[in-house]
């Protein structure tokens, strides 16, 4: 089997030691270079170019950012953003990810060499999805992408949530209802289909795998370039139309339904599918408050999160779709959708955001107006 070469780069020595020796010790992957600023980095990959770079969004004389977009322009490589869990450089990541880095994973500056080797799962699953990452096409059609697979033992959805009994109606009203779970390149994607969508858009709920605090400023982001509001979701937080929530990191999201409209549940718990929060949890929940009334979406991410969730709202008696392999930046996810039979159909990415006016009944209103 041929190795990932990875090369690291970090201001930080003990960052440099420690992520080299976590990766080093992997049978699948060699770290070639490990260096401490950007014009290092430069020098050693015109020397061998690296399969996947972990990079410092951070760094002294040319910062992180810069350096990303220089490869990206030259070279498209896989990058893993291994930053600190800060408000400051989650923004920053947040620009590492529209920038073109494939993943982020936290790299807390207490204790330093006891957090990364209790991170080391996740900072070896995202390298390891980053070398997958089919990052060349996704760059030629202007978007790259973005989050880190988290690893534990693996549990389903009933660690959170009973699964399925009986069908259920509508709440009054439209009651209707999207879904989104993403992963690998999901950031990107997902930035593509919201920004696309009309303030008359049903209510949508998503899961995108992504760390603590990440996700706030992703959300942030988001609704600055979006017609419709897009936050992060807190407790009770009602599902509206022209809203979409995204799960906070590190908690699981559900549906739930009141009397005259839908809320999400914000609940702590374990990983599922080795993700918290975790696409299944969601479309588990929502096939079984929703029901007919939903559109489920599993797009670009590795592994399988989502697929046994999505097969559940489409027994349920939802719509379901999968982002087709063309688009995604990694299949895995939308595939398992498929193979189990949870997916209707597979759409392309561009295609998405008119699925959900379609199945929200906007162009069809908008065109009756005129």
């Amino acid at each position: 089997m041929n190795q990932i070469r990875v090369m690291v780069v970090d201001s930080s020595a003990v960052a440099r030691q420690v992520l080299s020796g976590l990766l080093g010790r992997e049978p699948d992957m060699q770290v070639t270079y490990a260096v401490a600023d950007t014009f290092l980095a430069g020098e050693r990959m015109r020397l061998q170019w690296p399969d996947v770079v972990v990079l410092d969004a951070d760094m002294p004389r040319m910062d992180g950012i810069t350096f990303l977009r220089k490869i990206m322009a030259e070279r498209p490589t896989p990058v893993v953003i291994c930053s600190a869990l800060t408000d400051k450089s989650a923004r920053t990541s947040m620009e590492s990810l529209a920038a073109g880095a494939v993943a982020v994973v936290c790299k807390p500056k207490l204790d330093l060499r006891q957090s990364l080797h209790d991170g080391c799962d996740e900072l070896v699953a995202a390298v390891r999805s980053a070398a997958q990452a089919q990052l060349r096409q996704q760059l030629a059609s202007g978007w790259p992408a973005a989050p880190p697979a988290m690893a534990a033992a693996k549990l389903t959805a009933d660690a959170i949530l009973a699964p399925n009994g009986a069908s259920v109606l509508p709440v009054r009203g439209n009651g209707r209802v999207v879904a989104l779970g993403t992963s690998t390149g999901g950031t990107q994607a997902l930035e593509r289909v919201l920004r696309e969508l009309p303030p008359a858009s049903p209510g949508i709920v998503i899961v995108q795998h992504m760390p603590e605090q990440f996700t706030a400023a992703f959300a942030e982001r988001l609704n600055g370039l979006c017609q419709i509001t897009v936050k992060e979701a807190q407790n009770s937080d009602p599902v509206l139309p022209g809203q979409a929530l995204i799960a906070p990191g590190g908690r699981h999201m559900l549906l739930r339904r009141g009397p005259s409209q839908y809320f999400v549940e914000v609940v702590d718990g374990p990983l599922v599918n080795r993700h918290r929060p975790s696409v299944d949890v969601l479309f588990r929940s929502v096939a079984k408050c929703a029901g007919a009334s939903a559109l489920g979406i599993i797009m670009t991410g590795m592994g399988d999160d989502g697929a046994a969730g999505l097969l559940e709202m489409r027994q349920a008696g939802a719509c379901t779709l999968a982002q087709d392999e063309q688009s995604c930046v990694v299949f895995g996810m939308p595939r398992e959708a498929v193979k189990r039979g949870a997916a209707e159909r597979t759409v392309a990415l561009d295609a998405i955001s008119r699925e959900i006016l379609q199945y929200g009944g906007v162009e069809r209103r908008s065109n009756e107006g005129l």
